[in-house]
């Protein structure tokens, strides 16, 4: 599977989200392995990036706010 470079290019929404999504679902990739990271030659990253892109997988970030934030000491 080649990585989705053209749907990295048409994205316009936030990078820093999309790479960061990308980064987490490797890693899950990478420690789940099974059939679909076999098939993929055990390339986590572009799977990742195909899984987000097409919509198989999706990502939220939780939204912090001053109630939920960690209080610094």
């Amino acid at each position: 599977m080649i990585f989705p470079l053209e749907e990295l290019i048409k994205y316009q929404d936030n990078m820093y989200e999309i790479t960061s999504a990308a980064s987490r679902r490797s890693y899950q990739l990478s420690k789940l392995g099974g059939d679909e990271v076999e098939n993929n030659g055990g390339k986590v990253v572009s799977l990742a990036a195909r899984q987000i892109f097409t919509g198989k997988v999706k990502f939220m970030f939780p939204v912090h706010t001053e109630s939920t934030a960690i209080a610094a000491y």
